[in-house]
């Protein structure tokens, strides 16, 4: 489902030179599986999702989903594919603040190929707690329940990918360990893979395949122009 080879992406230093972050030359996801990618902050997980979802554009190398090379794409064709094939759990929410929770949820399908669907996003709200939110701002909520807005979002697509980016580091250990069985249990309803990036073993303990990012990432220290 998922294949990524010889990815790179590096950024400016303010002498002029770049610094590599991703160098991954190999990675592979199979449709429906669930893997766990293990990383300290700072290591690169971040970006590495972001240049899956074609949130960035790579240096060079190749992201494919399926039959579609995202790295092959501009920028207007990679947010079409990331909108009908992709659900992102952002660790700072990105959620619309001039939003109520159901109205976040419903914008993101709107940018899906079925289009927006108010049961569904009910029933998602509904599973992650925050049926009685519905009508409420993202400034009213916890950080907690932002997060669980977030993860409903994400999921009310029904994306073939989710990728999850430290998805519980804003939740008490039971809300995390909730969120965690809810975002499971639908992408297995869906067929869907998932990717979730973290250093929280807590949140590391749910998976059986956990991998270590460092053993997949071996960025240069400095590239120069």
């Amino acid at each position: 489902m998922l294949e990524v080879t010889d990815l790179r992406k590096s950024f400016p230093t303010p002498d002029g030179s770049r610094v590599e972050v991703v160098r991954v030359a190999a990675f592979h996801l199979a449709a429906g599986a669930q893997c766990a990618l293990r990383g300290e902050s700072g290591s690169g997980k971040t970006t590495f999702l972001h240049l899956i979802a074609g949130l960035l554009a790579a240096d060079r190398g190749r992201v494919a989903l399926g039959a579609e090379i995202m790295t092959d794409l501009p920028e207007s064709r990679r947010d079409r594919l990331r909108a009908a094939k992709i659900g992102y759990i952002f660790q700072t929410f990105n959620l619309l603040q001039g939003h109520t929770v159901l109205e976040n949820v419903l914008l993101g399908m709107g940018f899906g190929p079925r289009g927006a669907d108010a049961a569904h996003a009910r029933e998602l709200l509904d599973r992650v707690g925050l049926s009685h939110r519905l009508r409420h701002f993202p400034r009213q909520l916890s950080t907690g329940q932002q997060q669980r807005v977030a993860v409903a979002r994400a999921l009310a697509n029904r994306p073939a990918l989710v990728l999850a980016d430290e998805p519980t580091g804003n939740l008490d250990p039971r809300h995390g360990h909730e969120a965690l069985g809810l975002i499971r249990e639908v992408c297995r309803e869906n067929g869907a893979a998932l990717l979730l990036v973290s250093h929280d073993e807590q949140a590391l303990g749910h998976f059986e395949d956990v991998q270590d990012f460092a053993a997949l990432n071996r960025p240069g220290t400095e590239v120069r122009p």
